[in-house]
């Protein structure tokens, strides 16, 4: 689609998607740990995410972090994107979650502004030390 759009700079997007994934960074320092200590109390972990399609078949079988979230949607499959209200409907809908029953982090404030409005319990991720502290805070971790 972009060699289509962008036929001068064929080469550099041939040559950018077999090297994609060198463009994404580790983990966040403390969110494994994060992740796998919610796991362990139990706590259903799902997330939302931008990601398009075909970078999520790509990318998702490198990341076992997401092994133990019980479901995902993912952008381009769903055609929707965060802060979107559609799509927090769509993850509402998909995980069963009424207004109250989940919680969203996100680092955009934008994006936990629009999952406020659909029910869900938002806050804004500056680091896992943070969100550790107001997980901890509702009782989560």
């Amino acid at each position: 689609e972009l060699t289509g759009r962008f036929p001068q700079y064929a080469d550099l997007i041939a040559a950018y998607w077999p090297r994609w994934l060198e463009t994404i960074p580790a983990p966040l320092p403390g969110m494994l740990d994060l992740v796998a200590d919610l796991d362990a109390r139990g706590v259903p972990q799902f997330a939302i995410t931008n990601f398009g399609a075909e970078f999520w078949a790509m990318f998702r079988p490198t990341a076992p972090v997401f092994d133990v979230f019980t479901d995902i949607v993912v952008s381009g499959i769903e055609k929707l994107t965060k802060p979107d209200p559609a799509i927090f409907a769509v993850a509402l809908a998909r995980f069963d979650l009424g207004p109250g029953d989940g919680v969203f982090i996100d680092d955009r404030a934008d994006n936990v502004a629009a999952s406020n409005a659909a029910g869900l319990v938002g806050h804004v991720f500056v680091d896992a030390a943070d969100t550790r502290s107001w997980l901890k805070g509702i009782g989560l971790v």
